[in-house]
């Protein structure tokens, strides 16, 4: 077993059928890192317009969708065995989006049929090549401008080159030419899933998966701010540390810190009583700068802690399971988020969920593959905002 981790299951998994490292999106075991060290090049936030594009703009997840882009995982050298089982998690996710609102399919070319039959008329197929299920990494990242929606292509390498995605580097694109959409153009290299924001211009960031040799070598922190301003419309970016080398992703953001309204922010807590490690250290580092934080409007932020599960009542199984209820995924009616089988644990997040969103439906989904895979539902999902 690997090191432990708010990403593994605490609990011997002898017999229970892990599935690959190549599956993995949000988790999966590497090297050591020490997220408690200060995080390098300057202040913990910085503010000011110097950089932003004029009118550009990076809109919120509980804004107006036009469609939620999914993808078919389609290699059985990634996932193995447990091909059928993940498809099947993705066919809990895209019916239960699908029937509140559009929902857009990528599928490889040859399984669209499938695709289509197991997800349901409510579902759009999109046919293009697809190597695996992570649209948040691999779609644009949509912003508006000048009364348009444009797409900003991060330029996906396979999480720093630790995976090769060839099919998944060209999904940006892809989607850009099927709808249209002009492509923003950016030298940084970054997925979806390492940064959040409340829609008036602040960014949460984990430096680690961003400010790192594997995506953006020789980039100071200061240079991959002004990037992300210029490519995103933002004006105040908030860096947390994060943890290197510990999961494929170098610890997104979203299974750590996310916006629940502007000036308000959800906080991965671990499970109490467990040893302290580099997730749980990584989590108070972000607790403190978060404590101090202005957003762009001046606004100091409120911290809001969803604790995980009890990792001994976890239904799934894996060393990169991912048990934090924060890789939920906001669409236009309904809250989408992760079950993992600690009942009391999983009626907590969604009571919290649902003081914080009182007019979306809160829809728990067992997604036990995917977590197992390191990953959620907010990482196999990817909002397109409504023009």
């Amino acid at each position: 077993m690997s090191a432990l981790s708010r990403r593994t299951v605490l609990r011997s998994l002898a017999g229970a059928g892990v599935v690959a490292l190549g599956a993995a999106a949000c988790a999966a075991p590497d090297d050591t890192a020490d997220p408690g060290a200060p995080a390098s090049g300057g202040s913990a936030q910085s503010g000011g317009p110097t950089g932003a594009a004029p009118g550009r703009r990076l809109g919120a997840e509980w804004e107006k969708h036009a469609r939620t882009f999914m993808a078919w995982p389609a290699s059985q050298d990634i996932w193995g065995g447990q091909l059928d089982a993940v498809r099947t998690d993705i066919t809990s996710v895209a019916r239960a989006i699908g029937g509140r609102e559009p929902v857009v399919l990528l599928v490889s070319p040859g399984q669209e049929a499938s695709a289509q039959n197991a997800c349901g008329s409510d579902v759009e197929i999109l046919s293009t090549p697809v190597d695996d299920l992570w649209a948040r990494d691999t779609v644009p990242v949509f912003v508006e401008e000048a009364g348009k929606v444009k797409g900003v292509d991060f330029n996906f390498s396979g999480w720093g080159g630790k995976q090769q995605h060839a099919n998944d580097a060209g999904i940006a694109r892809a989607v850009l030419a099927r709808y249209g959409f002009e492509r923003i153009g950016t030298p940084i290299v970054a997925e979806g899933g390492s940064f959040e924001t409340d829609g008036q211009g602040t960014l949460l960031v984990t430096e680690s998966s961003v400010v790192n040799d594997n995506r953006n070598p020789g980039r100071s922190r200061d240079q991959v701010e002004e990037e992300l301003k210029r490519a995103l419309g933002v004006t105040r970016v908030i860096w947390l540390a994060g943890v290197r080398g510990r999961d494929i992703t170098d610890a997104h953001v979203d299974c750590l810190a996310r916006f629940a309204a502007p000036g308000v922010v959800f906080l991965d807590q671990a499970f109490p009583g467990l040893p302290a490690d580099v997730w749980s250290r990584s989590a108070d580092q972000a607790r403190s700068v978060l404590a101090n934080a202005t957003d762009a409007t001046g606004k100091k932020l409120t911290v809001v802690e969803i604790p995980q599960p009890d990792p001994d009542k976890i239904t799934g199984r894996g060393d990169a399971f991912v048990s934090s209820y924060l890789n939920f995924y906001i669409g236009d009616k309904g809250v989408y988020l992760p079950l993992f089988g600690d009942q009391q644990a999983d009626e907590r997040a969604r009571e919290i969920l649902k003081g914080h969103f009182p007019n979306r439906e809160i829809v728990p989904i067992r997604i036990d593959t995917i977590a197992s895979g390191g990953g959620g539902i907010h990482c196999s999902t990817h909002d397109q905002p409504a023009a």
